[in-house]
């Protein structure tokens, strides 16, 4: 198994894997990178910015479940084809999150009265080469680029 190490936003060790469960069988939390019509689909949290939806896993639901109702929560996002693409853990000062990461095809944008803790769906054709501080932390680490390395390595990426 090839795992990277680097360290987070916050200087949090970060251990990535693209394997299934490599870190926990029973992750705490999923981090979905979405595409829908070509264009990358995030969403816009009030406090840290553009970032792909995730979240916790909830009780007697799987990570996958815990995936596609997140997607749904916070963009509105019908999935079409969701697939677990790897796993990460961050050693934080308090607790240990273990995450895995999908890769999830959307089929439709459901506009919604509420989008829970976040402002909605935001499309992008691009993402930048780098983020700013108007992109949340999660997405300014080592992890995206090389999620999108590996999608674009298994050929799982059609467009940038």
């Amino acid at each position: 198994m090839k795992k990277f190490t680097f360290l987070d936003y916050y200087q949090n060790e970060v251990q990535l894997a693209f394997e299934d469960n490599p870190f926990s069988n029973n992750p705490g939390h999923v981090w979905i990178v979405c595409r829908f019509r070509q264009k990358w689909l995030l969403t816009h949290h009030p406090r840290r910015g553009f970032e792909f939806p995730g979240g916790k896993v909830e009780r007697a639901e799987t990570p996958k479940e815990a995936a596609i109702r997140e997607i749904w929560e916070e963009t509105g996002g019908e999935v079409n084809h969701i697939v677990q693409i790897g796993q990460y853990m961050v050693q934080g000062k308090a607790e240990t999150v273990v995450k895995n990461i999908y890769f999830a095809d959307i089929n439709q944008l459901v506009e919604k009265d509420n989008y829970m803790e976040t402002k909605g769906p935001v499309l992008f054709n691009r993402l930048p080469e780098h983020l700013n501080d108007s992109y949340s932390f999660i997405m300014r680490d080592e992890v995206l680029p090389r999620t999108l390395q590996h999608l674009r390595t298994k050929k799982m990426l059609h467009h940038n």
